[in-house]
């Protein structure tokens, strides 16, 4: 009988990935961006600037900060709010990396790495569109007050509001999905309402999350469940819904290093997450890694003078 392994031990022979390497790759690439151009940083995290103020220089391309900064001033002088993140500044921001990676193809107007993504996701796209940094539209869910549910990126043909949208989640190193507030301040104990809206004081404020989980099939999936869905998982449904209200599609950009979302063995919330989602909707939930459009990016010329840089910037070797 062999020597009992501790579970430090045991840990190492885990044969999934880790998160915590994942992250650490990425927190190297971005101390070493940061170290090479000089930027002053965080005292105790490397791979942070310094300050919030500074976030402009976590940006690849100084037109593309220039363009962010032009476009929020415009929304405020529309009273649309145009949010920047409150860690916009982190190396390893993922509003930055969407920023940095989708920026230069709207300031360019060239779209044909994306298509040539989305194409060949199955996703049939007119060639003239544009895209939008962090939308929003309170309408949806009734969100009246607070924080509404927010998209990255939507793309759209151009001048036509009524074409449906492709709305664009970004993740970098999170490791979940944002979860529903009211759980976590315990103010509710996590019961699902599915068969019973009233007793959801979401549904009781009057925010239509369950109306359109009615509308749009998903009560029926999860007619059975005890626990809310929106509990851990309150991010990715409205999102999912929106894009479902508004006729279009959810695509998920994500890092293929990341265990979280979706890794090699099959494993990941999304696996999880799409047991979910009624059969109807299934095809409106599309996966980008990052290094698909990366690789799509670096076929076109236009962007050769930056794409190079933003592999070193996040640790994208291939």
């Amino acid at each position: 009988m062999g020597e009992k392994l501790s579970s430090r031990r045991l840990a190492q022979d885990w044969k999934y990935p880790r998160y915590s390497k994942f992250e650490e790759q990425l927190r190297v690439a971005a101390s070493n961006w940061f170290e090479k151009k000089g930027f002053p940083v965080h005292p105790k995290m490397k791979y942070c600037l310094d300050k919030l103020a500074n976030w402009t220089t976590n940006i690849i391309l100084p037109e593309v900060s220039n363009y962010i900064l032009d476009v929020r001033q415009q929304k405020e002088k529309d009273s649309r709010p145009f949010p920047l993140h409150k860690y916009a500044h982190h190396g390893l921001s993922s509003q930055a990396m969407v920023f940095n990676l989708m920026g230069p193809l709207i300031v360019r107007n060239d779209y044909d790495p994306l298509i040539e993504v989305l194409e060949n996701k199955g996703i049939s796209i007119n060639k003239k569109i544009e895209a939008e940094f962090e939308y929003e539209d309170r309408t949806v869910f009734n969100e009246d007050t607070g924080q509404p549910t927010s998209i990255d990126l939507i793309i759209k043909s151009k001048g036509s509001e009524k074409k449906p949208f492709i709305f664009v989640e970004s993740k970098l190193v999170e490791a979940e999905f944002g979860g529903c507030s009211v759980f976590a301040k315990g103010d509710c104990n996590g019961r699902s309402p599915v068969n019973d809206k009233p007793s959801c004081f979401l549904h009781f404020i009057g925010r239509k999350y369950w109306d359109l989980m009615d509308k749009h099939g998903f009560a029926e999936v999860l007619k059975d469940q005890k626990i809310c869905i929106l509990v851990n998982y309150y991010q990715f449904f409205r999102e999912l819904l929106l894009s479902i209200e508004k006729n279009g599609t959810f695509v998920l950009l994500y890092d293929e290093r990341s265990p979280v979302f979706v890794n090699s063995d099959g494993r990941g919330l999304i696996p999880l997450l799409r047991e979910f989602i009624p059969e109807q909707h299934q095809n409106k939930l599309i996966l980008i890694t990052i290094q698909e459009l990366v690789e799509s990016i670096s076929r076109h010329q236009m962007h050769s003078d930056w794409i190079g840089e933003f592999k070193e910037k996040y640790g994208i070797i291939k």
